[in-house]
Protein backbone atom coordinates (compact mmCIF):
# COMPACT_ATOMS: atom_id res chain seq x y z
CA UNK A 1 0.00 0.00 0.00
CA UNK A 2 1.38 3.33 -1.03
CA UNK A 3 2.63 5.50 1.90
CA UNK A 4 1.08 8.97 2.57
CA UNK A 5 3.99 10.75 3.84
CA UNK A 6 1.88 14.15 4.82
CA UNK A 7 -0.86 12.06 6.42
CA UNK A 8 2.45 10.00 8.35
CA UNK A 9 4.17 13.41 9.50
CA UNK A 10 1.12 14.78 10.34
CA UNK A 11 -1.08 12.14 11.94
CA UNK A 12 0.08 12.60 15.71
CA UNK A 13 -1.11 16.18 15.58
CA UNK A 14 -4.48 17.91 17.11
CA UNK A 15 -4.66 21.31 16.51
CA UNK A 16 -8.28 21.41 18.00
CA UNK A 17 -9.78 21.77 14.87
CA UNK A 18 -10.86 18.97 12.32
CA UNK A 19 -10.29 22.22 9.49
CA UNK A 20 -7.23 23.49 10.61
CA UNK A 21 -5.65 19.74 10.88
CA UNK A 22 -6.61 19.56 6.93
CA UNK A 23 -5.34 23.09 6.53
CA UNK A 24 -2.05 21.73 7.78
CA UNK A 25 -1.67 18.74 5.60
CA UNK A 26 -2.77 20.39 2.67
CA UNK A 27 0.17 23.22 3.08
CA UNK A 28 2.72 20.13 4.27
CA UNK A 29 2.05 18.71 1.08
CA UNK A 30 2.21 22.05 -1.08
CA UNK A 31 5.30 23.64 0.54
CA UNK A 32 6.62 19.74 0.10
CA UNK A 33 6.15 20.09 -3.33
CA UNK A 34 7.50 23.46 -4.22
CA UNK A 35 10.44 23.51 -1.80
CA UNK A 36 12.24 26.53 -1.66
CA UNK A 37 8.95 28.57 -3.49
CA UNK A 38 7.79 31.80 -2.37
CA UNK A 39 4.24 30.91 -0.65
CA UNK A 40 2.16 32.55 -3.79
CA UNK A 41 3.90 30.25 -5.47
CA UNK A 42 3.39 27.32 -3.33
CA UNK A 43 -0.56 27.47 -2.85
CA UNK A 44 -0.53 28.36 -6.48
CA UNK A 45 -3.78 30.68 -5.82
CA UNK A 46 -4.70 33.58 -3.84
CA UNK A 47 -7.31 31.75 -1.75
CA UNK A 48 -5.20 28.69 -0.84
CA UNK A 49 -2.40 31.48 -0.04
CA UNK A 50 -4.60 33.91 2.06
CA UNK A 51 -5.64 30.58 4.33
CA UNK A 52 -2.34 29.64 4.46
CA UNK A 53 -1.26 33.18 6.08
CA UNK A 54 -4.78 32.74 8.02
CA UNK A 55 -3.59 29.58 8.92
CA UNK A 56 0.23 30.94 10.49
CA UNK A 57 -1.40 33.98 12.54
CA UNK A 58 -4.22 32.19 13.51
CA UNK A 59 -4.08 31.77 17.83
CA UNK A 60 -4.36 28.06 18.00
CA UNK A 61 -2.08 27.10 15.99
CA UNK A 62 1.87 27.17 17.59
CA UNK A 63 5.09 25.66 16.09
CA UNK A 64 5.24 22.83 19.11
CA UNK A 65 1.36 21.77 18.02
CA UNK A 66 2.90 21.14 14.05
CA UNK A 67 5.44 19.66 15.01
CA UNK A 68 3.72 17.07 17.27
CA UNK A 69 3.16 14.80 14.40
CA UNK A 70 6.58 14.89 13.05
CA UNK A 71 7.87 14.07 16.64
CA UNK A 72 5.58 11.21 17.01
CA UNK A 73 6.52 9.83 12.98
CA UNK A 74 10.27 10.47 14.41
CA UNK A 75 9.57 8.37 17.88
CA UNK A 76 7.94 5.28 15.19
CA UNK A 77 11.20 5.38 13.29
CA UNK A 78 13.27 5.21 16.04
CA UNK A 79 11.45 2.50 17.85
CA UNK A 80 11.83 0.49 14.38
CA UNK A 81 15.56 0.48 13.89
CA UNK A 82 18.41 -1.50 15.94
CA UNK A 83 21.32 -0.08 17.79
CA UNK A 84 22.64 3.40 19.25
CA UNK A 85 20.43 6.41 17.93
CA UNK A 86 22.76 10.10 17.74
CA UNK A 87 20.73 12.72 18.81
CA UNK A 88 22.44 15.81 17.11
CA UNK A 89 22.04 19.24 18.50
CA UNK A 90 22.95 22.73 17.25
CA UNK A 91 21.42 26.13 16.97
CA UNK A 92 20.92 28.12 13.32
CA UNK A 93 20.16 32.00 13.13
CA UNK A 94 17.88 33.35 11.09
CA UNK A 95 18.15 37.50 9.95
CA UNK A 96 15.01 39.62 8.33
CA UNK A 97 14.76 43.05 7.32
CA UNK A 98 11.80 44.44 8.21
CA UNK A 99 10.60 47.95 8.18
CA UNK A 100 9.23 46.90 12.34
CA UNK A 101 11.87 44.41 13.30
CA UNK A 102 10.53 44.78 16.68
CA UNK A 103 7.55 42.42 15.71
CA UNK A 104 10.11 39.51 15.29
CA UNK A 105 12.62 40.28 17.74
CA UNK A 106 17.00 40.97 17.43
CA UNK A 107 19.79 38.18 17.56
CA UNK A 108 22.80 40.48 18.14
CA UNK A 109 24.28 43.59 17.17
CA UNK A 110 26.67 43.92 13.79
CA UNK A 111 29.14 46.44 13.10
CA UNK A 112 28.45 48.82 10.10
CA UNK A 113 29.94 51.63 8.36
CA UNK A 114 33.32 53.42 9.55
CA UNK A 115 32.00 56.93 10.99
CA UNK A 116 33.99 60.39 11.16
CA UNK A 117 34.97 59.71 14.94
CA UNK A 118 36.64 56.55 13.75
CA UNK A 119 33.70 54.30 15.71
CA UNK A 120 31.88 51.70 14.01
CA UNK A 121 28.17 52.48 13.81
CA UNK A 122 26.35 49.37 15.18
CA UNK A 123 22.77 48.06 14.44
CA UNK A 124 20.87 45.51 15.61
CA UNK A 125 19.94 42.50 13.80
CA UNK A 126 16.47 41.17 13.34
CA UNK A 127 15.60 37.86 13.41
CA UNK A 128 15.16 34.29 15.55
CA UNK A 129 16.97 31.61 16.53
CA UNK A 130 16.11 28.07 15.53
CA UNK A 131 17.47 24.88 18.37
CA UNK A 132 16.90 21.76 16.83
CA UNK A 133 17.54 17.32 17.38
CA UNK A 134 18.01 15.38 15.21
CA UNK A 135 18.00 11.93 15.66
CA UNK A 136 20.05 9.71 13.08
CA UNK A 137 21.41 6.27 12.94
CA UNK A 138 24.90 5.42 13.24
CA UNK A 139 24.74 4.78 9.75
CA UNK A 140 23.77 8.72 9.52
CA UNK A 141 20.40 8.00 8.08
CA UNK A 142 17.97 10.98 9.74
CA UNK A 143 15.30 9.52 11.36
CA UNK A 144 13.22 13.18 12.40
CA UNK A 145 13.49 16.35 14.73
CA UNK A 146 12.71 14.93 18.26
CA UNK A 147 12.63 18.65 19.49
CA UNK A 148 12.51 22.66 18.13
CA UNK A 149 12.99 25.58 20.27
CA UNK A 150 12.62 28.89 18.65
CA UNK A 151 13.60 32.59 20.76
CA UNK A 152 14.93 35.70 20.04
CA UNK A 153 17.73 37.53 22.78
CA UNK A 154 14.57 39.51 23.85
CA UNK A 155 13.68 36.57 26.46
CA UNK A 156 17.28 36.53 28.29
CA UNK A 157 17.48 40.49 27.86
CA UNK A 158 19.97 41.27 31.26
CA UNK A 159 21.67 38.25 31.29
CA UNK A 160 24.80 39.98 30.29
CA UNK A 161 24.37 42.44 32.66
CA UNK A 162 24.21 39.88 35.49
CA UNK A 163 27.76 38.43 34.24
CA UNK A 164 29.45 41.68 34.77
CA UNK A 165 28.50 41.64 38.28
CA UNK A 166 29.02 38.00 39.00
CA UNK A 167 30.98 35.20 37.85
CA UNK A 168 29.03 33.47 34.60
CA UNK A 169 29.70 30.27 36.50
CA UNK A 170 27.25 31.23 39.50
CA UNK A 171 24.45 32.34 37.50
CA UNK A 172 21.84 29.41 37.39
CA UNK A 173 21.81 27.79 33.91
CA UNK A 174 17.53 28.48 34.29
CA UNK A 175 18.55 32.38 33.46
CA UNK A 176 21.12 31.18 30.68
CA UNK A 177 20.48 30.76 26.54
CA UNK A 178 22.20 27.35 27.23
CA UNK A 179 19.51 25.62 29.42
CA UNK A 180 17.97 25.04 25.57
CA UNK A 181 20.95 22.52 25.42
CA UNK A 182 19.08 20.78 28.66
CA UNK A 183 15.45 21.38 27.39
CA UNK A 184 16.25 19.29 23.92
CA UNK A 185 17.71 16.87 25.61
CA UNK A 186 15.23 16.03 28.47
CA UNK A 187 12.75 16.18 25.58
CA UNK A 188 14.22 14.40 23.27
CA UNK A 189 15.07 11.31 25.40
CA UNK A 190 11.23 10.86 26.61
CA UNK A 191 10.59 11.20 22.98
CA UNK A 192 13.12 7.92 22.05
CA UNK A 193 11.70 6.25 25.19
CA UNK A 194 14.92 3.97 25.41
CA UNK A 195 17.86 6.35 27.41
CA UNK A 196 20.52 4.21 26.68
CA UNK A 197 20.28 3.62 22.97
CA UNK A 198 20.63 7.89 22.84
CA UNK A 199 23.82 9.88 22.29
CA UNK A 200 23.34 13.32 22.26
CA UNK A 201 26.37 15.14 20.10
CA UNK A 202 27.04 18.34 20.28
CA UNK A 203 29.70 21.08 19.73
CA UNK A 204 31.73 22.91 22.01
CA UNK A 205 29.00 25.29 22.67
CA UNK A 206 27.15 22.25 24.31
CA UNK A 207 30.33 21.77 26.60
CA UNK A 208 27.70 22.52 29.78
CA UNK A 209 28.42 20.67 33.15
CA UNK A 210 24.85 20.72 33.79
CA UNK A 211 24.33 19.06 30.99
CA UNK A 212 26.43 16.10 32.08
CA UNK A 213 24.53 16.02 35.53
CA UNK A 214 21.45 15.88 34.02
CA UNK A 215 21.99 12.83 31.14
CA UNK A 216 22.93 11.15 34.42
CA UNK A 217 20.01 11.79 35.86
CA UNK A 218 17.90 10.32 32.94
CA UNK A 219 20.21 7.13 32.12
CA UNK A 220 21.79 8.37 28.78
CA UNK A 221 24.54 9.33 27.45
CA UNK A 222 26.17 12.13 25.65
CA UNK A 223 29.06 12.93 23.35
CA UNK A 224 30.33 16.47 23.19
CA UNK A 225 33.42 18.75 22.21
CA UNK A 226 35.04 20.40 25.31
CA UNK A 227 36.04 24.25 25.38
CA UNK A 228 36.81 24.20 28.34
CA UNK A 229 39.28 22.75 30.93
CA UNK A 230 37.69 21.47 33.33
CA UNK A 231 39.13 20.50 36.75
CA UNK A 232 40.32 17.27 37.16
CA UNK A 233 40.83 14.64 39.32
CA UNK A 234 41.49 15.67 42.86
CA UNK A 235 40.87 19.01 41.73
CA UNK A 236 45.00 20.41 41.90
CA UNK A 237 44.82 19.35 38.20
CA UNK A 238 43.09 20.30 34.88
CA UNK A 239 42.14 18.08 31.87
CA UNK A 240 44.42 19.49 29.58
CA UNK A 241 47.05 18.77 32.11
CA UNK A 242 46.25 14.99 32.49
CA UNK A 243 45.86 15.00 29.09
CA UNK A 244 49.14 16.14 28.27
CA UNK A 245 50.40 13.09 30.10
CA UNK A 246 48.74 10.17 28.15
CA UNK A 247 50.56 8.25 25.39
CA UNK A 248 48.82 8.34 21.83
CA UNK A 249 46.95 4.82 21.36
CA UNK A 250 47.54 5.39 17.64
CA UNK A 251 46.06 7.65 14.60
CA UNK A 252 42.83 8.08 13.04
CA UNK A 253 41.99 9.46 9.11
CA UNK A 254 39.26 11.73 8.73
CA UNK A 255 37.95 13.10 5.32
CA UNK A 256 35.92 16.07 4.92
CA UNK A 257 34.72 19.43 2.71
CA UNK A 258 35.86 22.90 3.68
CA UNK A 259 33.16 25.39 3.47
CA UNK A 260 35.03 25.86 -0.39
CA UNK A 261 33.74 22.35 -0.96
CA UNK A 262 37.29 21.41 -1.43
CA UNK A 263 38.26 17.64 -0.32
CA UNK A 264 40.87 17.75 2.83
CA UNK A 265 42.32 14.29 4.11
CA UNK A 266 43.63 14.62 7.62
CA UNK A 267 45.33 11.72 9.53
CA UNK A 268 44.74 12.48 13.90
CA UNK A 269 46.68 11.46 16.45
CA UNK A 270 44.24 9.40 18.97
CA UNK A 271 44.88 9.69 22.74
CA UNK A 272 42.59 8.87 25.27
CA UNK A 273 41.94 8.21 29.03
CA UNK A 274 39.23 8.04 31.89
CA UNK A 275 39.27 10.60 34.60
CA UNK A 276 37.31 12.32 37.28
CA UNK A 277 36.00 15.86 36.52
CA UNK A 278 34.80 18.18 38.54
CA UNK A 279 32.35 20.61 38.41
CA UNK A 280 32.83 24.72 37.94
CA UNK A 281 34.14 25.91 41.82
CA UNK A 282 30.96 27.93 42.03
CA UNK A 283 28.96 24.98 41.67
CA UNK A 284 30.30 22.55 43.43
CA UNK A 285 28.12 22.45 46.14
CA UNK A 286 25.54 21.91 43.89
CA UNK A 287 26.66 19.09 41.30
CA UNK A 288 28.76 16.18 42.15
CA UNK A 289 32.19 14.79 40.24
CA UNK A 290 31.60 12.66 37.49
CA UNK A 291 34.24 10.10 35.90
CA UNK A 292 34.34 10.50 32.33
CA UNK A 293 36.38 9.94 29.23
CA UNK A 294 38.79 12.44 27.35
CA UNK A 295 39.29 12.07 23.61
CA UNK A 296 41.85 13.79 21.82
CA UNK A 297 42.73 13.64 18.33
CA UNK A 298 45.19 16.19 17.15
CA UNK A 299 45.97 16.44 13.58
CA UNK A 300 50.03 15.80 12.49
CA UNK A 301 51.66 17.59 9.97
CA UNK A 302 48.60 19.93 9.19
CA UNK A 303 49.37 21.91 5.42
CA UNK A 304 49.80 25.92 6.46
CA UNK A 305 46.54 27.06 4.09
CA UNK A 306 44.16 26.07 7.05
CA UNK A 307 43.66 25.64 10.93
CA UNK A 308 44.64 21.99 11.87
CA UNK A 309 41.93 19.23 12.94
CA UNK A 310 41.81 19.30 17.04
CA UNK A 311 38.64 17.53 18.60
CA UNK A 312 38.50 17.39 22.26
CA UNK A 313 35.57 15.20 22.98
CA UNK A 314 34.37 14.42 26.95
CA UNK A 315 31.57 11.09 26.82
CA UNK A 316 29.81 9.11 29.38
CA UNK A 317 30.11 6.16 27.33
CA UNK A 318 32.84 3.64 27.91
CA UNK A 319 36.43 4.07 25.91
CA UNK A 320 38.93 1.24 26.72
CA UNK A 321 40.63 0.76 23.59
CA UNK A 322 41.73 2.90 20.71
CA UNK A 323 38.89 1.41 18.65
CA UNK A 324 36.64 2.52 20.64
CA UNK A 325 38.33 5.86 20.66
CA UNK A 326 37.73 5.70 16.73
CA UNK A 327 34.55 4.82 17.06
CA UNK A 328 33.34 7.75 19.40
CA UNK A 329 35.03 9.87 16.74
CA UNK A 330 33.14 8.78 13.51
CA UNK A 331 30.13 8.98 15.51
CA UNK A 332 30.84 13.19 15.93
CA UNK A 333 32.04 13.24 12.31
CA UNK A 334 28.46 12.87 12.08
CA UNK A 335 26.97 15.84 13.76
CA UNK A 336 27.27 17.66 10.04
CA UNK A 337 24.47 16.11 9.17
CA UNK A 338 22.34 18.55 11.26
CA UNK A 339 24.88 21.23 9.31
CA UNK A 340 23.37 19.59 5.82
CA UNK A 341 19.91 19.97 7.64
CA UNK A 342 20.40 23.74 8.46
CA UNK A 343 21.39 24.35 5.26
CA UNK A 344 18.71 22.76 3.36
CA UNK A 345 16.34 24.66 5.35
CA UNK A 346 17.97 27.99 4.51
CA UNK A 347 19.08 27.48 1.09
CA UNK A 348 16.42 25.22 -0.24
CA UNK A 349 13.48 26.64 1.89
CA UNK A 350 15.41 29.93 1.29
CA UNK A 351 13.49 30.54 4.94
CA UNK A 352 15.28 34.37 5.18
CA UNK A 353 13.07 35.12 2.29
CA UNK A 354 9.59 34.94 3.63
CA UNK A 355 7.95 37.88 3.98
CA UNK A 356 5.51 36.67 7.25
CA UNK A 357 5.98 40.06 9.48
CA UNK A 358 5.45 38.74 13.33
CA UNK A 359 7.93 35.93 15.30
CA UNK A 360 4.81 33.89 15.42
CA UNK A 361 3.74 33.42 12.05
CA UNK A 362 7.79 32.73 10.98
CA UNK A 363 8.39 30.37 13.81
CA UNK A 364 4.97 28.42 12.39
CA UNK A 365 5.80 28.54 8.90
CA UNK A 366 9.53 27.31 9.66
CA UNK A 367 8.03 24.81 11.70
CA UNK A 368 6.12 23.20 8.50
CA UNK A 369 9.25 23.90 6.42
CA UNK A 370 11.33 21.78 9.02
CA UNK A 371 9.62 18.81 8.30
CA UNK A 372 10.08 19.63 4.47
CA UNK A 373 13.87 19.90 4.90
CA UNK A 374 13.97 16.58 7.05
CA UNK A 375 11.61 14.73 4.29
CA UNK A 376 14.58 16.02 1.50
CA UNK A 377 17.16 14.79 3.81
CA UNK A 378 16.03 11.69 4.53
CA UNK A 379 15.19 11.05 0.76
CA UNK A 380 18.88 11.85 -0.40
CA UNK A 381 20.35 9.49 2.81
CA UNK A 382 17.47 6.55 2.28
CA UNK A 383 18.67 6.51 -1.21
CA UNK A 384 21.85 5.68 -0.24
CA UNK A 385 21.44 3.47 2.12
CA UNK A 386 18.32 1.12 0.55
CA UNK A 387 18.65 1.93 -2.93
CA UNK A 388 16.73 -0.86 -3.68
CA UNK A 389 13.76 -0.33 -1.42
CA UNK A 390 10.11 0.33 -2.51
CA UNK A 391 9.62 3.39 -4.13
CA UNK A 392 6.23 3.11 -3.17
CA UNK A 393 7.25 4.63 0.02
CA UNK A 394 8.59 7.91 -1.28
CA UNK A 395 6.89 8.80 -4.39
CA UNK A 396 2.96 8.38 -5.68
CA UNK A 397 2.55 6.51 -8.71
CA UNK A 398 1.88 10.01 -11.04
CA UNK A 399 4.90 10.82 -9.85
CA UNK A 400 7.07 7.35 -10.77
CA UNK A 401 5.35 7.67 -14.16
CA UNK A 402 6.40 11.01 -15.14
CA UNK A 403 9.74 10.32 -13.91
CA UNK A 404 10.01 6.71 -15.75
CA UNK A 405 9.32 9.19 -19.47
CA UNK A 406 11.80 11.71 -18.26
CA UNK A 407 14.55 9.08 -17.88
CA UNK A 408 16.41 8.83 -21.51
CA UNK A 409 15.31 5.29 -23.17
CA UNK A 410 18.77 4.07 -23.01
CA UNK A 411 18.51 4.11 -18.82
CA UNK A 412 14.93 2.68 -18.75
CA UNK A 413 16.17 -1.08 -18.55
CA UNK A 414 17.45 -0.39 -14.96
CA UNK A 415 15.91 -1.74 -12.07
CA UNK A 416 12.70 0.58 -10.94
CA UNK A 417 14.06 0.70 -7.30
CA UNK A 418 14.25 4.10 -5.32
CA UNK A 419 17.75 4.77 -6.76
CA UNK A 420 16.29 4.76 -10.12
CA UNK A 421 13.33 7.23 -8.99
CA UNK A 422 15.63 8.96 -6.94
CA UNK A 423 18.01 9.66 -9.56
CA UNK A 424 15.39 10.78 -12.20
CA UNK A 425 14.91 13.39 -9.54
CA UNK A 426 18.72 14.69 -9.25
CA UNK A 427 18.75 14.91 -13.08
CA UNK A 428 15.61 17.46 -12.95
CA UNK A 429 17.66 19.31 -10.45
CA UNK A 430 20.51 19.58 -12.82
CA UNK A 431 23.00 16.59 -11.96
CA UNK A 432 24.80 15.26 -14.47
CA UNK A 433 25.69 12.10 -13.26
CA UNK A 434 29.02 11.47 -14.51
CA UNK A 435 31.31 8.77 -13.45
CA UNK A 436 33.81 11.36 -11.57
CA UNK A 437 30.83 13.64 -9.57
CA UNK A 438 30.21 13.19 -6.35
CA UNK A 439 27.02 11.39 -5.09
CA UNK A 440 23.97 13.68 -5.50
CA UNK A 441 23.08 16.01 -2.38
CA UNK A 442 20.00 17.96 -1.03
CA UNK A 443 20.58 20.77 -3.25
CA UNK A 444 19.68 19.17 -6.26
CA UNK A 445 17.12 16.58 -4.85
CA UNK A 446 14.96 19.54 -3.43
CA UNK A 447 15.38 21.49 -7.05
CA UNK A 448 14.40 18.22 -8.76
CA UNK A 449 10.92 17.88 -6.31
CA UNK A 450 9.97 21.22 -7.49
CA UNK A 451 10.73 21.05 -11.46
CA UNK A 452 8.75 16.94 -10.34
CA UNK A 453 5.62 19.00 -9.20
CA UNK A 454 5.51 21.63 -11.61
CA UNK A 455 5.28 18.22 -14.10
CA UNK A 456 2.75 16.66 -11.83
CA UNK A 457 0.49 20.28 -11.95
CA UNK A 458 0.99 20.20 -15.96
CA UNK A 459 -0.33 16.69 -16.45
CA UNK A 460 -3.36 17.60 -13.89
CA UNK A 461 -4.40 20.26 -16.30
CA UNK A 462 -3.42 18.71 -19.74
CA UNK A 463 -5.66 15.69 -18.52
CA UNK A 464 -9.00 18.12 -17.19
Amino acid sequence: MEQNWVETETAGCDLGDSRLNRRLGAMLQALGERPGKSLPTAFQDWSNTKAAYRFFSNGNVSEDKILEGHFAASALRIKATEGPILILQDTTEFSFKRSAPEKIGFTGTSCGRKMADGRHQSHTICGMRLHVSLAVTSAGLPLGLTAAKFWSRDKFKGTRAIKRKINPTRVPIEQKESMRWLDNLRLSTELAGAPERCVHVGDRESDIYELYCLAQDLGTNFLVRSCVDRLAEDGDTTIAKVMTQVQSSGTHEVRFRDAQGKDHCAVLSVRYATMTVRPPIGKQRKYQHQSLQIIHAEELDPPEDRLPVFWKLITNLPVETHADAVHKLEWYALRWKIETFFRTLKTGCRIEELRLATADRLANCIALCCVVAWRVSWMTMFSREVPAANPAAVFTDDERHLLEHATPHRKRMAPHDLEFYVKAVTHLGGYLDRASDPPPGTTVIWRGLARLADLVEGVRIVGR
